[in-house]
Order: C-alpha cells, then structure tokens, then sequence
C-alpha cells in the first residue's frame, strides 16, 4: 500500500468549511495551457484512490513531480493527483466533488470504475447500500451544521480584529512589499484555488509545509485573526495578478469566502503565508506581527469577547470533527459492499497500462 505521508507536496483542493462544502476541483487543470484531466467515475471502495496512489508512486519512481490532494473526509485516501510535469491530473469525480467534461475527449476522459465490478453482487446488499448512503449524508449534515456555528464565530473575530486595524498602514505596506519582491513580467496571468488545511475525521488537518516546499523565499505574516494578513494577501494576489504570474491562492479552510491564507508564486519561488493556531511554519524566514497594524487599545476591549469565542469554536469545531469520524465509519461500512464486487486484478492491470501510457 502506498502511504500518502510519504509525499511532501500535499494540497486539498475541497473543504468542509464553516460557509459549506466548497470544491475547487475545476481549478486544478487548465484547457488553456494543454492540460489533460482523468475523471474517474465509480462508487466508494472501487479503488479510485488506490489507483492514484499507484500512479504517485509511479511519477515518484521516474523522478516526476507529483502533488498529492488528500479527501477532506479521509486524509488517507485521495481526491485527486497532479502532475504539472505531464500537464496531467487525475480527479475523483463522484459526489460530493462532482466534475463532468466540459471538452470530452479533447481536454477531459472518463475513467469508469464500474467497468471493474460484478453487478449481481449488489443485487443481495441494495437495501444496506442504500441505508448506508443516506446515514453519511446525514451525519455530513450534521457535522455541517457545528461548522456552520463556528464560523459565525469566527466571523465575530474577524470583524472585531478588522475595526482595530489601520487599513490604509497595511495596504500601504503590503504594496512596498509588492514593489520589492514581485516584478512585473509581460506574461498571461493564471489563478488556481486550494487549500493547505482542512477539517477531517482526524481533526483540523494542515499540510502547511507544503508552501515552504515548493519555494525557495518565504515571508510569514503572523495574524491571529487574519484581519491584516488578509489585507496584505488580497494585494499581493492583485499585484501579482496585474504583473502577468500564474499563483496559487490558498484560501482559509474556515472561511474562504472572506479570508486568503497564502500567496504562492512559482514562477519566482516565493510565497507569503499567514500562521495562525492551524497553520505553523518551521521557518526562520522573514516574519511581520499583524500587531504592528493594529490598535492594541481598541483591541482590548474585545478580548474577553474574542478569548470566549474562540474556546467556543474549539469545542464546536470538536463536535463536528466527532460526527464526521462518525460518518467515515459508515462510509468503511458502505465500502465494504463495493469492494466485494470489484475485479482487483483487472484494475490493478489497467493501472500498469495506464501508468506506461501518462509517464512512458
């Protein structure tokens, strides 16, 4: 068995987040730039992420960069691998991160995983599979619905923390930091969305690391809040935009609608992260305090407020976690069914032919 650890280059590219599931599944592959994406198509247990742990091992063999994307609901299991190398990604296309061709045949291939399986094994288990299908999407529900409390309060502290921030002080540094560190270049400008953190049967998850690994210059914004840093990450990303670069915009797994996390720049291998309680870096490299942007005075008159939402959101934030560790027991359940129909050995022989054909 493949280990999903032993890869450094780990993104998720869907959350279960405080505002609801999000997928950013269409931004990993561009029809622009030649890619080509392998939608697979089958049910749990099938073997959708064995078989992209096969290939990951096969690039990492033939010395391939590949960039591993864990399930948000099973950190072992994945969603999707990518190959930028090969201009390749392979996508688990099923629920509830569905993604149908858009240019079939030119930019996208099915892969159906029910080619591998015996129908008449079904025949005996429909009710079970059915039963078990609808007690995971309630237990996602539910655990939605924690999450979904979390985030208001987190959204409190976020706009407690904005009203104590000097605005124009950190665009006006963000824009000194854009003028240092990111020239402008005639280049087409390109975005793709992800995600380095993720709430998971296992707790808040985070693949932080990640942004050091894949860049050589770093600067960390420390911002508990993220009412500074996402100021700064909203300027870089326009700035870098405006300057003709491709970027990869890692939005927050809580809220991505209102927060950036991290900024990276390939292209000059350069990111900008913000740490927080979720996300650390093991770095020594250039740090700024979002305290230098902020009225430390003002502030305090919120914290007894901001301290009891954020004990709050630990414990919602844990009982969401408890319900999805629920519902991936009766996902393993569901699997089960799946895996008793399926025909290992002629997927196993497809994934060799397939491997020679993508990596030569």
């Amino acid at each position: 068995m493949i280990i999903v650890e032993n890869f450094n280059l780990k993104y998720f590219l869907a959350a279960n987040s405080c505002e609801g599931f999000l997928s950013c599944f269409s931004d990993s592959y561009s029809k622009e730039k030649g890619w080509k994406a392998y939608i697979i198509k089958g049910g749990p247990g099938t073997g959708k992420s064995s078989f992209m742990k096969y290939l990951a091992a096969a690039a990492d063999k033939r010395d391939i960069k590949c960039l591993l994307c864990p399930c948000s609901s099973d950190p072992n299991s994945l969603d999707a691998v990518i190959f930028p190398e090969k201009k390749a990604v392979i996508l688990d296309g099923t629920a509830p991160h569905t993604v149908d061709p858009v240019y079939p045949g030119v930019c996208e291939q099915i892969l159906n995983f029910g080619t591998f399986w015996h129908e008449e094994a079904f025949s005996a288990s429909g009710e079970e599979i059915i039963s078990l299908t609808d007690r995971n999407k309630a237990l996602h529900k539910a655990a939605s619905r924690y999450m979904q409390a979390a985030g208001q309060l987190m959204t409190d502290n976020l706009k407690n923390a904005a009203a104590c921030t000097d605005k124009i002080k950190a665009e006006r540094f963000a824009v000194g930091l854009c003028r240092k560190m990111i020239p402008k270049t005639a280049a087409k400008p390109s975005e793709q969305v992800r995600f380095l953190c993720g709430i998971t049967p296992k707790g808040v998850v985070s693949y932080a690391e990640t942004a050091l690994k894949e860049t050589e210059k770093t600067v960390i914004i420390e911002d508990e809040y993220g009412a500074a840093a996402n100021i700064i990450m909203r300027k870089i990303r326009e700035w870098a935009l405006d300057g003709g670069y491709s970027i990869i915009t890692v939005k927050n797994a809580f809220l991505p609608s209102k927060l950036i996390d991290h900024i990276i720049i390939p292209e000059l291998s350069l990111s900008f992260v913000r740490e927080y309680d979720y996300q650390h870096f093991s770095s020594d490299s250039r740090r700024i305090h979002a305290r230098r942007f902020m009225s430390a005075k003002q502030l305090s008159r919120s914290r007894e407020r901001m301290k009891f939402n954020k004990k709050a959101i630990r414990q919602l934030l844990l009982s969401a976690v408890t319900v999805l560790s629920q519902a991936k027991k009766v996902h393993d359940e569901l699997e089960k069914h799946y895996i008793s129909a399926m025909d290992f050995e002629a997927l196993t022989a497809f994934a060799k032919d397939f491997s020679e054909r993508l990596f030569g």
